[in-house]
């Protein structure tokens, strides 16, 4: 949690923090900004002291709405900085930045450096501080590992945003489902009024669509994949591809806030029409590991133990898995989940070999996604909920929804 900061800040050797860059689509700055609308700032965190948000003048308003101290950029006119550099813009920018952290009380010390903007220009002009600066020691791993730290448990308004994500993302695939049980069956595919099929393509478009109603957007895409890229757990789908009755169908759907916010990860995996008895026996292998593995978590346990549990699992009834061979193409080839929050993929990390900071401790959130996969079989199968561990030691899914294999068409 943000109460974590400054502590891990120390474990990791780091005396302040830099977050460059805009608030949307930024998670170090979202994180400590909140969503924001702030496209060009500096936020300097010493450690043990508030995060002082440097603001460019036409954001003042929004800067405001954080809630943090802020100075105007305005204060450090840029043009100024590279004149008393002699036309040198990546010492001019150097210049400025060490006038920046001075303002916010940092001249010397270890620094670490974060956040999402372009790399060549902030490259130099960190280059340029060492000149410009010779007691500041910039760093950049430790500083994302010491804001990951941090996030990895969450507090009870960032529960509500993935909570309320959650909520989005259910109502969107019911959506879905709805749009698709409306249409017909003809000639083993899903057709609309007209008699054309339904592609993937505008399933994908209306996704977006609604979610756009709704407040939220998806900024890394949609996984709506049938029959053999079914069975590629990362394949998004053929948007050209006509939609087929009895095809096993991964749907997998991560959006996250407008703006760039809190994500929310969900998957199904559906049969149009009816479910042919392979695909039923994938589908029920599947579910049936979901529903074990839920029922088996406890607080504070390894996350590696549940991958070598779905593991242990898979192999009982004959499925090739991760845990005994890297690089496997068929049956369960990734690990059971992975944290999320501002990153649809953060810790804690479920990996068979993860290190033991990766745990179900209070205030993880996290998802449980095993799944099977055959594409020269032409199918496969995952299912997906995330969960957040309750202080109370219980854990709880954060958007229900039904877990159907068939979803009936009309005839």
């Amino acid at each position: 949690m943000k109460s974590d900061l400054d502590n891990q800040l120390e474990n990791h050797g780091l005396d302040a923090l830099l977050v460059v860059g805009p608030a949307q689509h930024n998670p170090a700055m979202t994180y400590l900004t909140g969503n924001v609308h702030v496209t060009d700032a500096l936020l300097v965190k010493l450690r043990g002291k508030p995060p002082v948000l440097f603001f460019n003048p036409m954001e003042r308003d929004e800067a405001a709405q954080s809630g943090l101290p802020t100075r105007n950029l305005a204060d450090f006119p840029l043009s100024r900085y590279v004149r008393a550099a002699e036309g040198d813009q990546a010492r001019g920018r150097a210049l400025r930045l060490k006038d920046v952290l001075a303002a916010a009380g940092f001249t010397k010390g270890k620094l670490g450096v974060t956040g999402r903007v372009e790399f060549a220009p902030w490259y130099s002009t960190f280059q340029a501080l060492q000149e410009v600066a010779p007691e500041i020691t910039v760093a950049g791993q430790e500083a994302q590992n010491a804001l990951l730290a941090a996030r990895r448990t969450k507090s009870e308004d960032e529960i509500a945003h993935i909570r309320r994500m959650g909520q989005i993302t259910t109502s969107v695939v019911g959506r879905v489902a709805d749009f698709l049980s409306g249409r017909r069956g003809k000639d083993g595919l899903l057709v609309k009024a007209d008699g054309e099929p339904v592609t993937i393509g505008e399933v994908k478009s209306l996704i977006n669509r609604w979610l756009a109603e709704l407040g939220a957007e998806n900024p890394e895409g949609t996984i709506f994949a049938q029959g053999r890229d079914a069975g590629v757990p990362h394949s998004t789908g053929n948007p050209q591809e006509p939609l087929r009755l009895g095809t096993t169908i991964v749907f997998d759907i991560f959006p996250c806030e407008s703006g760039g916010g809190y994500f929310y990860d969900f998957t199904r995996t559906w049969c149009l029409g009816y479910a042919p008895d392979d695909a039923l026996r994938l589908y029920e292998e599947v579910r049936a590991v979901h529903d074990q593995i839920i029922a088996e978590l406890k607080p504070n346990a390894l996350c590696r133990h549940y991958q070598r549990r779905t593991c242990e699992l898979f192999a009982q009834n004959g499925h090739p898995t991760s845990c005994e061979s890297h690089g496997l193409q068929e049956g369960y080839v990734h690990s059971l989940g992975h944290g999320l929050g501002l990153d649809v993929h953060e810790p804690p990390w479920f990996g068979a070999n993860s290190s033991p900071e990766n745990r179900l401790e209070p205030g993880v959130v996290f998802t449980v996604e095993p799944g099977l996969y055959y594409p020269e079989r032409g199918m496969g199968c995952r299912l997906e909920d995330t969960l957040w561990a309750r202080p109370d030691g219980s854990f709880e899914i954060l958007a229900d929804y039904p877990l159907d294999l068939v979803l009936p068409v009309r005839k």
